[in-house]
């Protein structure tokens, strides 16, 4: 099974290689992790630079290899402290009899004890050795002390070694080892998710209201969208642990408690301002705005008078908001709506594709009952073909149980595991 890469986008994972012959296999281990979305930089003791060299994992990894404890390079040429800040997690595979025997010591005599004490983040390792140096009984000793002190210590496979030894010692696979870190970041999240909330730690972008298309000083081009349904995914999305800012057209509602709001009125003002918010960092973008879909191509600098029974105005397209956002080469999980009078599933499923979204949801705004101006809705909710999700019916409810509905699905494409297309 492969992962949705944005999940671990922002993880970062330091491995650290010490001397062994399985050092081949953590080459193998660097692009399984890359291959999961993971940030990986690479830590080599000098004994495993006697079996495989720092240019291999660089060229692997897309980053520098740290080799030595003062690097010249490094801020204040404190390497090992950038290194201990920096890691979500440090892997040590192979781990060696020797650097397990430091770290339970609590030597630091070199830039990888070093980083053990130093770091905060989580430590695994992958013992690789002869298997009577497994046996041995400081080798055990030294492991339940690193145990003892909260380490994650992987057990060896058993089988053939290069000593022509054959028992427990061998590091375990590299695919087995990447499921293993996948897993385990997976699991965090629900966690803090079932905790704080659906989408904890995300920082999320809603557009919500109509955009106004200034004709003159005194009118405009715009819609009946009111901005409701908008106002209660943004509201749902901070109870849900996220951190929301609200792009809000012209729109009389109050700002939902704990949301950041920045109002806009054109089309163009709105794309400005989603821009912006794309390099500030956006995990989703929810676009549920009534963006008009034509402007005026000169807008006059004093108001029109009345002149005969007929006026005629040039207008030109408004750029696609949520189709710009979605083809940008960092882009957030992409969240569109189709609000539509006729033929909506049809329209929406279409929408979802030409648009590169992840997810769309759709709704009739000719049913008098939902939609526009109404306190409720409901909704079909349809996902990208890769997720390999059925679409989901939203029955009537109120805007706020729809909004609660969306994120539960949001939060559940971002979880979910793809097959290979």
């Amino acid at each position: 099974m492969s992962f949705d890469l944005s999940v671990f986008s922002n993880k970062n994972i330091i491995l650290a290689v010490t001397g062994g012959i399985a050092a081949y296999k953590s080459a193998i281990l660097v692009r399984r992790l890359k291959d999961y979305g993971f940030n990986v930089r690479v830590v080599m003791t000098h004994g495993a630079q006697a079996f495989i060299t720092p240019l291999t994992f660089q060229a692997l990894s897309g980053n520098p290899v740290h080799t030595e404890l003062l690097d010249p390079e490094a801020e204040a040429g404190m390497g090992h402290i950038e290194l201990a800040r920096w890691a979500d997690l440090v892997l040590v595979a192979p781990a060696s009899c020797d650097t397990i025997a430091k770290f339970a010591a609590g030597l630091a005599d070199d830039l990888l004890s070093t980083l053990y004490l130093a770091t905060k983040a989580p430590v695994w390792v992958a013992p690789a050795m002869n298997q009577q140096m497994w046996a041995a009984k400081p080798t055990q000793r030294n492991l339940n002390t690193l145990v003892e002190d909260g380490v994650h210590v992987i057990m060896p496979e058993a089988g053939s070694q290069a000593c022509g030894d054959v028992g427990l010692g061998r590091m375990p696979e590299p695919q087995d080892l990447a499921e293993q870190v996948k897993n385990y970041f997976h699991q965090a999240q629900r966690a803090i998710a079932e905790k704080f909330g659906l989408l904890a730690g995300k920082r999320v972008v809603i557009t919500a209201g109509p955009t106004r298309e200034a004709i003159d000083p005194v009118r405009y081009i715009s819609n009946h969208s009111t901005g409701k349904m908008g106002f209660a995914i943004a509201a749902a999305c901070y109870s849900a642990g996220a951190k929301v800012t609200l792009l809000a057209g012209p729109v009389s509602l109050d700002t939902p408690n704990g949301v950041r709001r920045i109002n806009v009125s054109s089309a163009i003002k709105m794309l400005d301002e989603s821009m912006h918010q794309l390099e500030e960092g956006c995990d989703v973008f929810i676009a549920t705005a009534a963006v008009a879909d034509y402007r005026v191509a000169e807008v006059a600098e004093h108001k029109i008078k009345k002149a005969g029974d007929e006026l005629n105005v040039s207008l030109v397209k408004n750029p696609d908001i949520v189709a710009t956002i979605a083809q940008q080469s960092k882009r957030p999980f992409m969240v569109g709506f189709a609000a539509e009078t006729r033929n909506v599933e049809e329209y929406a499923a279409g929408k979802l594709v030409a648009k590169k979204l992840d997810m769309i949801a759709c709704n009739d705004v000719s049913r008098a009952d939902i939609g526009f101006a109404s306190d409720q809705n409901a909704m079909t909710v349809f996902f990208a073909e890769q997720y390999q999700m059925e679409k989901r019916d939203l029955e009537k409810a109120s805007k706020q149980e729809i909004a609660q509905q969306l994120v539960e699905a949001i939060h559940d494409a971002l979880h979910h595991e793809i097959e290979p297309v």
